[in-house]
């Protein structure tokens, strides 16, 4: 059931909870306990709702931050992505592979706010030796789900 539980929430953490014992085939009273056990364990993280700022009239500009770093002796990298993500500013840190260690995103109102953050932040902290920014021009897809999703036109075509 868990399995199967987090697969469900995963893509809609809104279900109602009688539907969800409907889909798991359990009783509600035992779907509710489990999903406090996922939380108190840890494995439910958070509940997130995804939006398309896009459509607001809220400015945010999304960057994708690489960080090479010098990993510190018994931490490893975990000791700097600390650092990194207590700042209120970032919104995700990952380890990641290739020619960086990290990847840092923001979420800001201007280039600027993010540029100043890497200046005078980020690029300062002792033991990261190299950064490249990215920004993000337009999301297609999002945590799975399709941003601006094309309404399908699903008439029958009549020839003559």
């Amino acid at each position: 059931m868990r399995d199967e539980l987090l697969s469900i929430i995963e893509k809609n953490s809104r279900i109602d909870f009688s539907e969800l014992a409907v889909l798991l085939g359990q009783p509600e009273e035992k779907v509710l306990e489990e999903l406090s056990n996922l939380e108190t364990e840890g494995i439910i993280c958070g509940y997130h709702t995804l939006i398309n700022w896009e459509k607001t009239s809220i400015s945010k500009v999304t960057a994708l931050i690489e960080v090479k770093v010098t990993p510190q002796r018994g931490t490893g990298f975990d000791s700097i992505a600390e650092r990194i993500y207590n700042y209120p500013e970032v919104k995700d840190v990952y380890l990641i592979s290739g020619g960086y260690d990290l990847m840092v995103i923001l979420e800001e109102k201007s280039l600027k706010e993010i540029a100043n953050f890497v200046s005078y932040k980020l690029s300062t902290l002792e033991n990261i030796f190299s950064v490249a920014t990215h920004f993000i021009l337009k999301k297609y897809k999002d945590h799975g789900t399709i941003i601006n999703k094309k309404n399908k036109d699903e008439r029958e075509i009549i020839t003559p």
